[in-house]
């Protein structure tokens, strides 16, 4: 006889569900969704084959994927000194400081998250300065981006006190390289204590971008080795440049691990904040500074060509708007070689492109290309004032242009880049509800649906059913405690909530309050990842 499944029914709350609007429960079979309906319709299903999950007005909702994320570099910036509230050189050198003591000597004295732009006066501390403040231990002090770093001496190749700590390029990758955890339990630890965390914020799924400037291959083979039922699934890309098909096969098979293509943080170019990111015209606070070009259109164009005569993701990191410009000459060059509808059917994808116009977003739409946004990039530095203001002036405006790629057919995912940005799924939402430049704002609904289906579509995931809770569906959810439920748009003129049956629109937490709403149970696919403890299953009476 076939093993029977359990059963799990979930009650007495709201279930977002294209399938009915107005769902107030759902019953899981296994890892399936078996049904979704009404609290009347619960009360005549349920039965003592049954868990019987009482939801006390919670919301059920899909999953949450994110599409750009480091996981080692997540744990790692978790466990280190947070430098986030540094609003000074000498702020981050006294943490420094307080952080040294008891150290051991021979420690590496590692912090993440100090921001220049939000500093009154932006000047960093000098190498030895840092040295000082951290007697004389190797420090790497990440900045928020990711893309440079405070270091002491001995890992800048020298320095004097007049200079700074400031590292980026190859000589980042050298000092991140040199004092990075390479031991398998240590990596394993770090892996953890990144998976754990995302699953106690709603998220089923997160995509990495893996390369060899950043873990390398043997810490993306320890990820996707790990094998836990208990964590989010990982899916990863490898970022790593190939000029023929061949060698992609090449590459591909001697991971040891399965990708889903060559893609993520293969960089054109930088970030706007450490000023690496190509652009067309000189960084405003930079005269004479435009960035840096990682690939040519030729290599860019190569790549692409290989990985879509074999039918593989292919794909990019890219800011800038020259960058971009590179990337799309790339495209044209691939598609000059092998076709356009060979370059179409890959699927590819670009990470960020934070700066595109009309012509460029109609060019990545006839190329049927993906891009994978961090709305939470605009809420961090798109204000006037802020960080890209600073760096690009009027070119500010129109960033990160979620209506413009939606307008012309370019399908968006979003994530974190965490360890950049937080995981935290519904200030990201909010984040594209409250977008700096209004005629890019996009509704919740959209945002959401941005932030869990689409991210399955991006991976090309086979079930069309990911990212939603109809039956059939995987049974991949998380619960959520939220004080009120509504419609909300990113257009103010239109009313903001609705309780107008014919609408027929699922309602999702307000997110117009400080107090977001509090993830209280996460499953993928019939299996706990994580659990607050204010929800769990019981059984009827008999």
């Amino acid at each position: 006889m076939p093993e029977e499944r359990a059963l799990t029914l979930y009650r007495n709350g709201s279930v977002y569900s294209a399938a009915d609007p107005f769902a107030s429960a759902m019953l899981v079979e296994g890892g399936t969704v078996a049904w979704v309906g009404s609290e009347q319709a619960a009360a005549s299903l349920v039965d003592d084959r049954m868990a019987v999950v009482d939801l006390d007005g919670a919301l059920v909702a899909p999953g949450f994927v994110d599409s750009h994320v480091h996981v080692a570099d997540t744990g790692l910036a978790l466990s280190s000194l947070d430098l986030s509230a540094a609003a000074s050189a000498a702020d981050l050198l006294d943490a420094v400081a307080r952080a040294a003591e008891g150290l051991p000597a021979d420690a590496v004295l590692r912090g993440h998250g100090w921001d220049e732009s939000r500093w009154a006066e932006p000047a960093l501390p000098g190498a030895e300065q840092l040295a000082r403040a951290a007697g004389g231990r190797r420090t790497v002090l990440t900045r928020v981006d990711v893309h440079s770093a405070l270091v002491s001496p001995e890992l800048a190749g020298g320095g004097s006190a007049g200079e700074t700590a400031l590292v980026a390029g190859d000589a980042l990758h050298a000092a991140r390289a040199g004092t990075r955890p390479a031991a398998p339990e240590e990596l394993g630890r770090l892996h953890g204590l990144a998976l754990r965390h995302a699953a106690s914020r709603g998220y089923v799924a997160l995509v990495e971008q893996a390369a060899p400037q950043l873990g390398g291959v043997e810490d993306l083979r320890l990820l996707l080795g790990r094998g836990t039922a208990s964590e989010p699934e990982v899916i990863a890309y490898w970022g790593q440049a190939v000029s023929s098909a061949d060698e992609a096969r090449a590459v591909l098979g001697g991971l040891g691990v399965p990708v889903h293509g060559l893609a993520g943080d293969l960089n054109i170019d930088g970030s706007i904040g450490s000023r690496t990111a190509l652009l067309g015209a000189d960084y405003d606070d930079a005269p004479g500074h435009r960035g840096t070009a990682f690939l040519t259109a030729e290599q860019i164009g190569a790549h692409l060509a290989a990985v879509s005569e074999i039918g593989v993701q292919g794909g990019f990191h890219v800011i800038g708007d020259a960058g971009l410009q590179l990337a799309l000459d790339g495209f044209r060059l691939a598609a000059e070689r092998v076709g356009q509808h060979a370059v179409r059917a890959a699927g590819h994808r670009l990470e960020h492109v934070e700066m595109a116009g009309d012509a460029e977003a109609a060019a990545l739409a006839e190329y049927a290309v993906t891009v994978s946004a961090q709305p939470l990039f605009d809420a961090a530095w798109g204000h006037p004032g802020g960080l890209y203001e600073q760096r690009l002036g009027r070119r500010r405006e129109g960033m990160n242009p979620f209506i413009r790629f939606y307008s012309a057919g370019v399908p968006l995912a979003f994530g974190s880049d965490s360890p950049v940005c937080a995981l935290s799924p519904w200030e990201s939402v909010r984040a594209c509800l409250t977008h700096s430049d209004p005629s890019q704002r996009i509704s919740a609904r959209a945002a959401f649906l941005g932030h869990t289906r689409s991210g399955w579509r991006a991976v090309r995931h086979p079930n069309p059913l990911m990212g939603q809770l109809v039956p059939g569906a995987p049974a991949s959810f998380a619960v959520w405690r939220a004080d009120e439920l509504m419609v909300q748009v990113a257009d103010e003129r239109v009313q903001a909530w609705s309780t107008d049956p014919r609408a027929r629109t699922p309602l999702l937490p307000a997110l117009d309050t400080e107090q977001l709403p509090e993830c209280l149970l996460t499953v993928h696919e019939g299996r706990q990842l994580f659990s607050s403890g204010a929800v769990s299953p019981g059984h009827p009476a008999a």
